[in-house]
């Protein structure tokens, strides 16, 4: 399991996945099959996290080479983070009342043993233990354990949701608000209410190959229930008309201008937004911390070998910083930095945003009705 922080080697993984192993994708998806043997998946989370390649990138190159018939799981699977991305900024207080809710069960769980067991893999299951480690070691785990992960965690060993959520956004290397918080409260039950996701012994047993025995799991408890409902705030996702020539910030999600929707627009200057934990209301982990300064430094190194004007800064500067545009940062840390710092900014939205999330209004499997539309308009 290693993740190289440079897009050549995201690229060299596409390429490998699409000519070698998509084609048993759907079949073998769902099998964890350990750290050691990831063929079944494409590991590309990472790297389409922070844009070092894109959604239209892979699908392109799944299309390339099979049919969208054959490609079809694939695809959504791809569009999962799109979906969510676009659902949660229609419903941005989900975000803010997740970071105020986590903040009070911080220093009420701070001393609890079963927390402390279980974030440390001390707990008498060696199938979550196992899969505590592997987060720390590798910054990764396959979805289906993350699932498995957190009904355990939720359900079995009895801990609130938002405390798994931050744990995993501590470590994994793809790990972005809006999946993270909104997958964490479907296994909950309170994101679809009532439904929620109830990790089985048989399961687990069938799709890690019977790699672990005797999981005693709660496997009848009840979905967890929120108060709380959100409905949708209508959103402006709309870019200026003519794109001046300014300066333009470019946050970990975009770290790969020459790929984006503006890379033949011209800009005075290219800055490159570092955000290091003192402005952070969940501290990362040194790896992935160390993993975001490399793929920040390459994005610099390719802009500055095709002589683009640019330079990496810390987030705390850009109030130094005159007369530009961003690339949106997406609602996570970024934004809540620049709202909380009221800086007005004229921000540049994926076109694939702005078509995609108009079908983010309802549940994944309206919006999957939507997605040959979606690629459609970019093929």
């Amino acid at each position: 399991m290693i993740f190289e922080a440079s897009r050549a080697k995201a690229v060299d993984k596409l390429n490998h996945f699409v000519e070698n192993n998509l084609l048993e994708y759907s079949k073998l998806r769902n099998f964890d099959f350990g750290p050691h043997n990831r063929s079944n998946i494409s590991c590309l989370s990472p790297y389409i996290t922070h844009g070092i390649i894109n959604e239209l990138e892979v699908i392109d190159k799944s299309l390339k080479k099979f049919s969208f018939v054959k490609n079809e799981k694939f695809i959504q699977e791809v569009l999962w983070r799109t979906y969510w991305k676009g659902w949660l900024e229609l419903r941005p207080n989900v975000w803010s009342d997740y970071l105020i809710e986590l903040n009070k069960l911080r220093n009420e769980f701070k001393d609890n043993q079963n927390y402390i067991d279980a974030i440390e893999g001390k707990t008498n299951l060696e199938c979550f233990n196992q899969w505590i480690n592997e987060l720390k070691k590798n910054n990764y785990l396959h979805n289906h354990a993350r699932m498995w992960f957190a009904s355990i965690w939720i359900f079995t060993l009895e801990l609130p949701w938002q405390l798994g959520a931050e744990l995993f956004m501590q470590h994994l290397y793809d790990g972005d608000p809006a999946s993270n918080t909104l997958g964490w409260r479907w296994v909950a039950g309170i994101q679809t209410q009532g439904k929620h996701y109830l990790a089985s012994e048989w399961n687990i047993q069938k799709f890690t190959n019977n790699r672990f025995q005797n999981i005693k799991l709660n496997e009848n408890a009840p979905p967890k229930i929120s108060e709380k409902t959100y409905t949708i705030i209508k959103q402006d996702f709309n870019n200026p008309q003519n794109i001046e020539e300014k300066n333009l910030l470019i946050f970990e999600n975009s770290l790969s201008f020459e790929i984006t929707d503006f890379k033949e627009n011209k800009f005075k200057k290219i800055y490159i937004i570092s955000n290091e934990n003192e402005n952070r209301s969940i501290k990362l982990s040194e790896k992935l911390l160390k993993f975001k300064s490399l793929l920040i430094e390459d994005q610099k190194q390719r802009l500055k070998d095709k002589s683009v004007d640019c330079e990496v800064v810390d987030i705390s500067e850009i109030k130094n910083i005159e007369n530009y545009y961003s690339l949106y940062p997406a609602i996570g840390e970024n934004l809540d930095y620049l709202n909380s710092n009221n800086l007005k900014i004229d921000f540049l939205y994926r076109n694939l945003d702005q078509l995609a999330w108009q079908y983010c209004n309802k549940g994944f499997f309206n919006f999957k009705n939507y997605i040959p539309k979606i690629i459609t308009n970019f093929n």
